[in-house]
């Protein structure tokens, strides 16, 4: 199974990201801001993805390889990766109706027939990559440890339930 999607997929680190979300939604400029702190650019603005062994797949539009759109500047030519295995999909929702405290069924979401993390985010990256940042820690024990040696998210940020 497999779709072309308008959304934007990046690496950050070895997790790979889909961002949704609507026309104008800053897609591109959380995009930009992964890849200005170290991610890697997979592809911007159209995504094809492949379920394959029970993983997604993202891989760049082939015309669209490289190429990412900054409002205020135009295209842009990036490194880019050829594919990556979605680990998280961000979904870029207005700032006022990011729920505070999340049902869990809100955090997950399923594409292709593959069951995936969901973390809702602003449209301003800084916010967004915090947010990020947490939701891969917290899924993929990605954790530093605490000044008092206990596992935590990023920078020892746990979820409390």
């Amino acid at each position: 199974m497999s779709e072309t999607v308008h959304g934007t997929a990046v690496l950050m680190g070895a997790s790979g990201i889909l961002i949704r979300g609507p026309s104008g939604s800053g897609k591109s400029r959380l995009a930009a801001a992964i890849v200005e702190r170290g991610g890697r650019l997979v592809g911007d603005d159209r995504v094809h993805l492949s379920a394959r062994a029970g993983r997604l797949v993202a891989v760049p539009h082939g015309a669209l390889a490289g190429l990412i759109e900054l409002r205020g500047r135009g295209l842009l030519r990036l490194p880019y990766e050829p594919a990556c295995v979605v680990s998280l999909v961000a979904d870029i929702e207005p700032e006022e109706t990011l729920a505070r405290l999340p049902e869990p069924g809100a955090l997950v979401t399923a594409i292709l027939g593959v069951a995936l993390p969901r973390q809702p985010v602003p449209g301003r990256p800084g916010q967004a990559i915090r947010l990020l940042r947490v939701a891969l820690g917290a899924t993929f024990g990605a954790c530093d440890r605490t000044a008092n040696g206990q596992d935590g998210g990023p920078s020892g940020i746990q979820t409390v339930r």
